[in-house]
């Protein structure tokens, strides 16, 4: 007998999630399995997840193989439909103990239950109870704070898959925290699908600002808290004062910007116009001067023409974007943007990607060049690789303890990293 194997795809809310079925199965008592938790994001994702599971089903010729995520949630017939997949079941259903409970009865766990297990997902009003105490390195801990979004994105798919957004109380959170730091873990990083919705749900609607204040305030010894992804046209006041007043909120935000046009903005649904992504980049950096920048841009939306892509490119330079994260359009059905007549032809979309990533690269050899002589307070992940508060690489030669906050002077640049 042996533990069940997990294949993640996608988030890195998903590979949070994969943590919490891993707990939950190991508890029923399920053996001898194998679980893929799919991505939706794109159609590409999609197709990757039966490629995985057809290989999946090659090397564990006699395991049951339960499919959940994101693409289990939105397309569980497509799942169902392959001779490989024993169970389906969604997003809600894996963050529940019944489920695993039954899943573990016996290899003719299915019975005379269907072969889908999948609700609906919109239907649902909480967030998972079950939290993970010191999901990722022994250095950096991931927090679920919010999941679901309300928003409709034309190309996006993601709440058919994750629902409305749902918000965990703060005072969930901050206890989740403590025990965190009680365990030794010098990083904490908030997670969700829509962060900056946080608290919209909550009695007196608290802003994400709020949260972030009410856990410097109440965990002081927490060393070193960070935000993972956030919508920048909804930062709120209190969001901004912690950017500007506490040293111990990194200064590295990662923003879903998603194009640069204001027409493709628009066609996209997204709520922010070009300026109001530069002014956010411009107050952010003017209250944290040393503060970088990820994003997410979308190459060849539909329409997209090059003088929209030309914007897109001016804006990584415009709003001073250190890590982007590119991302091919890919035609996803059952998005308004799927509708749309004018695609992009797949060539031309993968030049832009390209440029798109180059002059990504461009910004990270300029932050990189520019950290030289400076001196900072590493965390370290392993003994020869720790992150800056920018969240930028350094590599060190002399081993170095695994959590730990190293404050060193950078010499150089190697492969892509800094060198302390």
């Amino acid at each position: 007998m042996s533990v069940p194997k997990f294949t993640t795809l996608g988030c890195r809310l998903n590979a949070y999630e994969t943590e919490a079925m891993k707990e939950l199965s190991q508890q029923a008592g399920l053996e001898n399995a194998v679980v893929v938790n799919t991505c939706a994001v794109t159609a590409e994702a999609v197709r990757k997840a039966r490629q995985e599971i057809r290989k999946l089903r090659r090397e564990n010729p006699e395991a049951p193989i339960i499919v959940t995520g994101c693409a289990a949630q939105t397309e569980p017939e497509t799942f169902a439909a392959m001779e490989e997949v024993t169970r389906v079941i969604g997003n809600t259903e894996k963050m529940q103990p019944e489920t695993w409970q039954q899943i573990a009865k016996g290899p003719d766990f299915i019975g005379n239950t269907e072969k889908v297990q999948v609700d609906d997902i919109m239907s649902v009003t909480e967030t998972a109870g079950h939290l993970i105490d010191g999901f990722g390195t022994r250095s950096r801990a991931y927090v679920q704070v919010q999941n679901g979004c309300d928003h409709r994105c034309t190309f996006c798919i993601i709440p058919y898959g994750r629902g409305n957004s749902r918000s965990v109380p703060a005072g969930v959170v901050i206890d989740q925290i403590k025990r965190l730091v009680d365990r030794g873990y010098n990083e904490v990083v908030l997670t969700g699908v829509d962060l900056t919705s946080w608290g919209a749900d909550l009695p007196a609607q608290p802003r994400l600002g709020d949260l972030v204040m009410r856990i410097l305030k109440l965990v002081p010894d927490l060393p070193r808290l960070r935000i993972s992804s956030i919508d920048s046209i909804e930062a709120d006041e209190n969001l901004m004062q912690a950017i500007a007043t506490e040293p111990r909120l990194m200064p590295h935000l990662h923003l879903s910007l998603q194009h640069g046009d204001d027409l493709i903005l628009k066609r996209m649904a997204r709520r922010h116009l070009r300026d109001d992504a530069i002014a956010f980049c411009e107050e952010a950096r003017r209250l944290r001067p040393e503060m970088t920048f990820g994003a997410d841009i979308i190459a060849g939306f539909p329409t997209e023409t090059d003088g929209h892509f030309e914007n897109s490119l001016k804006l990584v330079t415009d709003c001073g974007l250190t890590w982007l994260h590119v991302f091919p359009y890919s035609k996803r059905e059952g998005t308004p943007a799927a509708k749309i007549p004018n695609q992009v032809n797949g060539n031309v979309i993968k030049e832009r990607a390209a440029r798109l990533r180059a002059a990504g690269d461009a910004q990270v050899e300029r932050h990189l060049a520019a950290q030289i002589g400076k001196t900072h307070r590493v965390l370290m992940e392993n003994p020869h690789m720790g992150r800056t508060e920018q969240f930028t690489e350094v590599a060190f030669a002399i081993p170095q303890e695994e959590g730990r906050i190293v404050t060193t002077a950078i010499a150089g640049v190697s492969n892509g990293q800094l060198v302390a």
